[in-house]
């Protein structure tokens, strides 16, 4: 979730081999509370990967270096004070427009010249992950175009929805419903204020629910589609539910693991009858794309 609103923030950065990277990464994403407000981890090169924490005070900046070295203890964290900038106004000048397929994703100040032609989704950047920039979400967005050659799903799912990013795409192509799930109460307002600005809300909406998710996405249930770009543990932990809710025939898609993580959740997700059809990787991370057969 990216921090962009003014005030001083603190940059933590790790260089190492991936190994010590990732643990580092999933200490500092699965620590409740976690000293950081957004933590990243990419390939930096030939055998090489970086890490890259941000928080809003010394203190849990402090925080984010201790975790790190006690976890890996041989990456060296280096932790920077960022200056004081109007980080909405800087992320929306320094934020090139995403373009994923027919897709291009913008804020307002670039979707007002956007190339003709193109799907547009506005999305301004602010506290609810999704902005298309991420190698997770650009990985989706292609994903989706991969399953847009073939079918056109009607109704979507998408488990941990953010900025609601990629509801608006599918119901934009075509979808006739989708429904958001968010455990996130802001990130929930924000995905249906976006729904709103593309002129999507008769046809999209959020809700504040957990993993076993709520009355009406399961009455609604099955899905034509199905995304999740969360997080490697609950992607095998909510197979059984996402499987059981995706219609035979159905795709889902699923994002939000390191490459080397592919084979279990390829295993979790086979078990229960989904193939691999179509995988995008970008910037060490995975998005995969299954199909539910009969």
């Amino acid at each position: 979730m990216p921090l962009l609103w003014p005030f001083t923030m603190y940059q933590i950065t790790a260089k190492g081999p991936r190994e010590a990277i990732e643990a580092a990464w999933d200490a500092l994403a699965w620590t409740d509370p976690s000293p950081a407000g957004a933590v990243d981890a990419k390939e930096d090169g030939r055998h090489a990967w970086r890490l890259d924490a941000y928080a809003e005070t010394r203190e849990d900046a402090d925080a984010c270096q201790a975790l790190i070295e006690e976890t890996s203890p041989n990456l060296n964290p280096v932790v920077e004070p960022l200056e004081d900038r109007d980080w909405v106004t800087l992320s929306l000048e320094g934020l090139p427009p995403v373009e994923a397929g027919r897709f291009i994703v913008a804020g307002s100040h670039v979707l007002a010249k956007s190339a003709p032609g193109k799907t547009p989704i506005l999305i301004e950047a602010g506290p609810a992950f999704g902005t298309g920039h991420h190698g997770t979400t650009l990985g989706c967005l292609l994903g989706l175009e991969h399953v847009l050659k073939q079918d056109r799903p009607q109704k979507v799912l998408d488990v941990g929805t953010g900025s609601g990013l990629l509801a608006i795409a599918a119901i934009k192509t075509g979808s006739l419903r989708a429904w958001g799930t968010e455990i996130d109460a802001d990130s929930v307002r924000v995905a249906n204020e976006n729904a709103a600005k593309n002129h999507v809300a008769n046809a999209f909406q959020t809700f504040e629910t957990g993993g076993g998710f709520n009355t009406t996405i399961r009455r609604d249930a099955p899905y034509d589609l199905v995304f999740a770009n969360i997080l490697f543990r609950p992607l095998v932990g909510l197979s059984p539910t996402i499987c059981e809710l995706t219609a035979t025939g159905g795709h889902v898609i699923l994002s939000g693991l390191l490459t080397h993580q592919e084979p279990l959740v390829r295993k979790a997700y086979g078990a229960r009858g989904l193939s691999l059809v179509h995988r995008v990787r970008k910037d060490g991370w995975s998005s995969l794309v299954f199909r539910k057969h009969a």
